[in-house]
């Protein structure tokens, strides 16, 4: 079922009386429009298209769709199995069901669980945002790469929660947008929460950014993570790599913002992370035109991985990682996550 929302207050993701109410976000910034429903698969669903979408939310819906499972007696282990099948490359997806599904060995109230899962991201969120802001300085200009605000965590977001409280902190910014191509999640979706925000921005083109920096235009380049291996390699929205390049040529800092349900230490590095491809006619078309000859076929990869030397930082809500990344994150992991 859709119900139309007026822009209020953001709330991504929320569980009301049995129901997961969810942002549609393939319709931003054009239509606000939340997905409700008491349904698990229409949340897988919403997962797959990207309605949801942002590596720490959606591991918040997939814990609110398998709540859903318990509360109409569907079998969870099973949606559990089909949850981890949308997206492959996002571990807090895996880490929150097999959160989840631990709870329900012990019996626990999955809602509960979920609810809590959802409450520490929010708290998560927090803590990161005031240590990568202590990265940002008074008049910075920086550059992010597709969306990791409050629409991607249900929090105040990872990398741009530190843009955004280094704002409310009172400092003068000015941020460059990266479209994100293809289905441009910086240009639809960080930009709409900037401009929520208040915050001075520019969109620019991808291949604009790597000149940019080299050009002295960014102070520093804020990201967020899908999956970090524990040798510290991270896997990202495709394209950060190359920004990755880039900002190493000309010393322009690079920090990676992400919550430790984001590091996977049973991936020993980057080399060992399952890539999404994702089909090959978001590239071929723009806006549901076909933008390509009908011959054409596209490769579609929605992710590639950084490696741990390119990084200067990882900005954890259990504080600041540096090299040698190995150490610092088998510092503050958790213990392996059940095989999968």
């Amino acid at each position: 079922m859709l119900a139309e929302e007026s822009t209020g207050s953001l709330a991504p993701i929320e569980l009301r009386d049995g129901v997961v109410r969810m942002l549609d976000q393939t319709l931003l910034p054009a239509e606000v429009r939340y997905i409700e429903t008491a349904a698990w698969r229409d949340v897988e669903v919403a997962i797959r298209r990207l309605a949801v979408r942002g590596a720490p939310l959606i591991g918040i819906a997939a814990a609110y769709a398998l709540a859903l499972a318990a509360r109409a007696g569907d079998d969870v282990a099973a949606a559990a199995r089909a949850l981890a099948a949308t997206r492959p490359t996002a571990v807090n997806l895996h880490w929150a069901l097999d959160r989840m599904l631990a709870a329900a060995g012990r019996g626990g109230g999955l809602e509960a669980e979920a609810r809590r899962i959802h409450q520490e991201q929010i708290e998560a969120d927090l803590r990161m945002g005031e240590a990568g802001a202590a990265f940002i300085a008074d008049g910075d200009t920086l550059l992010t790469h597709c969306n990791t605000g409050a629409l991607a965590t249900g929090g105040i977001g990872t990398a741009l929660g530190a843009v955004t409280t280094a704002h409310r902190q009172g400092k003068r910014l000015r941020v460059f947008v990266d479209e994100t191509r293809p289905l441009l999640q910086g240009a639809r979706l960080t930009a709409w929460e900037l401009a929520r925000e208040g915050i001075a921005h520019d969109i620019i083109v991808d291949a604009a950014a790597a000149g940019m920096i080299a050009r002295g235009r960014i102070r520093s380049v804020f990201v967020g993570a899908d999956r970090i291996a524990a040798n510290g390699d991270v896997a990202n929205k495709v394209g950060t790599y190359a920004l990755a390049l880039a900002a190493q040529a000309h010393a322009v800092p690079f920090y990676v913002v992400a919550p430790v349900s984001t590091i996977d230490p049973a991936t020993r590095s980057g080399s060992d992370i399952d890539i999404e491809e994702r089909s090959g006619e978001e590239v071929l078309s723009l806006a549901s035109n076909r933008v390509a000859p009908e011959s054409s076929s596209a490769l579609n990869p929605a992710f590639d991985v950084t490696p741990a030397a390119l990084l200067t930082a990882i900005v954890t809500e259990q504080g600041v990682l540096r090299a040698p990344f190995a150490g610092a994150i088998a510092g503050v992991t958790r213990p392996a996550a059940v095989a999968r």
